[in-house]
């Protein structure tokens, strides 16, 4: 597909674009409404005026082998905030291990582009982790965890992030390969959950990603 600015007349901003200038383009992975009306969306410029399906069959051709899960037995206002870190690092997919309903407005409506897969239960989610071949790397401060720094992900893998507050259930510390512990240096035990995952996330980028 084209990687052409979204229209060099135009001032690209996080703010979105107006109506295309000039004679509007024709390639099948423009909007003609967007095109017309213009495009406030928050997705990069690379992407303006571009049709949703165009923006996922595109991500899908550069997301990184790592997925995100996240336990969600109360309900968690991190998921959101979760999803939208995950398509910014361009994460494979975000799973969902518990109750399905989740909020949604963290995501700023990345959740669009985002692949998100369900899961009943955390035995549900090792069982399509070993049909994947994808090892589990839990992410928390428990006994026997591995300090970030000092810990070599694996290229393919899922990083399972607890509730907010309990952490990581039993069941999911079990089916972990290993525990990984994001180093703290102030008086509080735990880190908000979403914050958790960003970092592992870029933990991971700086180890498998070439600049």
């Amino acid at each position: 597909m084209s990687q052409i600015p979204a229209n060099p007349t135009h001032e690209l901003s996080t703010s979105g674009v107006g109506p295309w200038r000039g004679e509007p383009p024709t390639e099948a992975h423009y909007d003609p409404e967007l095109l017309e009306r213009g495009d406030t969306r928050n997705v990069i410029d690379r992407y303006r005026y571009w049709n949703m399906d165009a923006i996922i069959a595109d991500l899908d051709e550069h997301r990184h082998p790592f997925h995100v899960a996240i336990e969600n037995w109360q309900h968690d206002m991190n998921i959101g905030s979760i999803v939208r870190s995950a398509n910014a690092f361009g994460a494979d997919t975000v799973h969902i291990v518990g109750r399905r309903r989740w909020n949604k407005r963290g995501a700023m409506v990345t959740d669009r582009y985002q692949h998100v897969l369900h899961h009943e239960s955390v035995e549900a989610l090792v069982e399509w982790c070993a049909a994947e071949d994808l090892p589990i790397i839990g992410i928390d401060n428990v006994p026997g965890s591995v300090i970030i720094e000092t810990f070599s992900f694996p290229e393919r893998s899922l990083m399972l992030f607890g509730q907010e507050g309990p952490g990581l259930s039993a069941e999911a510390i079990a089916a972990s390969r290993s525990i990984v512990e994001i180093t703290q240096f102030g008086s509080t035990r735990s880190m908000n959950a979403s914050a958790a995952a960003a970092v592992t996330m870029h933990a991971w980028v700086m180890q498998h990603v070439s600049f």
